[in-house]
């Protein structure tokens, strides 16, 4: 294949695929093809689409998305189409009897592959950095693939299979790499961060992680996803205080809290130790900002448990919180050993009565924000307001701070002093205190 081709990367579900799309256009571009990612109007005759095979949803959008470009295919409009990912880790066979006009599947983990299929001559590097698709002063590093906590509802372990951790030395010299270029905000992710370090030594070293990364120049700051209640590494709290750039801020999946369904779950914590886990967090490191994941409807939950979890919600006041309801997904513990007995509808009211509590409770947190200073990180201009973030907030799931723009020009990437002036449920409103600062 000539060189110069371009090539559509289409990357769906979290960021941790994001990540492996970041790195497979790197690879492509380090051999002399074009990319664009997530295009509304592709250009180029190959698409290579990114799966995500986490839920129902994500299923569905995955193969509806393989759908069309299998369409534009057979109408002329594409060339060749691959698929890799999640989904096509699960259900390779079944997707490629299914979908003959995808050229070729590639599982999770082999998606390099596809640079030797696409061209028979001599490969220039399969490493080297990755080609960023967020803006420029913010990106996401992956620190493991895997997880070895198998939770009854959750698939991800028959996917990914067990916890692989990043080499140390590796992960921070990618840091070192991306924030040499102007990059000064770092959101770290795994499916199981605070797990890193347990499969090289049998210690956990996420603490240590975090502080060395802490002290590379340029880091402004470093926001931490997707933690564990049960073991957790409670030295990462020591840095999470004393490290200035390492953000108050902690995404740490809790499910529910009713004793029943965290042990049928398989959530290996009880109710007792959640409260107190949570209550430790919040005096170790005053100020944070918990994020979680609460479920609804798995089998078996009764209106006590939901009236617990009601409960647990108001009490424990997330600054943010995300919900659903609970999906079988084929293969996993809850699917082969429990009925699910949740009606869709009471599994939506449930939902719809958890999430009007979080938003009261969300609308309170952030109008205790009014009349307070913050610092602002800029993502872009929308309308007639500038769109940023506090340390407090990750990109694209959390409250944004709106500054509206005035004769004033604001830098996308820079941080300001804002004052914050207003607020709704979810988002801030603020304006800039002095004209003149810069962030140093």
């Amino acid at each position: 294949m000539r060189k110069k081709e371009t090539i559509d990367i289409i990357t769906m579900g979290c960021s941790k695929n994001l990540v492996d799309s970041e790195a497979l256009m790197g690879l492509f571009e380090a051999n002399g093809f074009n990319c664009t990612h997530d295009s509304k109007n592709p250009k180029g005759k190959i698409a290579v689409v990114n799966t995500c095979g986490f839920i129902q949803d994500a299923k569905e959008e995955s193969i509806n998305t393989i759908l069309e470009l299998a369409q534009a295919k057979d109408e002329g409009r594409l060339k060749q189409l691959y698929v890799m990912g999640c989904l096509s880790q699960r259900y390779m066979k079944e997707l490629a009897e299914e979908i003959p006009q995808v050229d070729k599947f590639y599982g999770k983990f082999n998606y390099k592959e596809l640079i030797s299929d696409l061209t028979d001559v001599n490969i220039i590097s399969c490493d080297g950095p990755r080609h960023l698709t967020t803006p420029r002063h913010y990106a996401y590093i992956k620190i493991s693939e895997g997880c070895d906590r198998k939770c009854a509802y959750c698939a991800i372990p028959l996917i990914t299979g067990k916890h692989v951790s990043r080499p140390m030395d590796e992960i921070l010299d990618e840091v070192r790499h991306i924030a040499s270029n102007g990059t000064r905000e770092f959101q770290i992710i795994a499916q199981e961060l605070t797990y890193y370090g347990i499969d090289i030594d049998g210690k956990q070293h996420i603490a240590e992680l975090i502080s060395k990364m802490a002290d590379i120049r340029g880091v402004k700051w470093i926001r931490l996803h997707y933690a564990y209640p049960a073991h957790f590494p409670w030295d990462l709290l020591k840095v999470m205080r004393e490290k200035p750039n390492v953000c108050k801020y902690l995404d740490i999946a809790l499910q529910h809290i009713s004793d029943h369904m965290l042990e049928r779950m398989h959530r290996h914590v009880t109710k007792a130790e959640t409260y107190k886990f949570i209550e430790r967090i919040r005096r170790e490191v005053p100020g944070i900002h918990l994020r979680t994941t609460l479920m609804v409807g798995f089998p078996g939950e009764t209106e006590e448990d939901f009236e617990e979890l009601l409960e647990f919600t108001r009490k424990a006041r997330f600054e943010r919180m995300g919900a659903f309801a609970y999906s079988e997904e084929e293969g996993t513990f809850s699917a082969n050993n429990y009925e699910d007995d949740v009606p869709e509808e009471v599994k939506q009211a449930r939902l719809d009565k958890l999430m009007a509590l979080q938003q009261e409770i969300s609308a309170e947190i952030e109008a205790e924000k009014i009349g307070k200073v913050m610092k602002v990180v800029i993502d872009r201009k929308e309308g007639n307001y500038y769109v940023g973030r506090t340390e407090y907030c990750s990109p694209e799931v959390d409250p944004e701070v709106l500054i509206e723009a005035t004769d004033r020009r604001l830098k996308a990437g820079q941080m300001y002093d804002v004052l914050i002036i207003d607020s709704m449920a979810f988002d801030l409103y603020g304006k800039i205190v002095d004209k003149n600062r810069k962030e140093e």
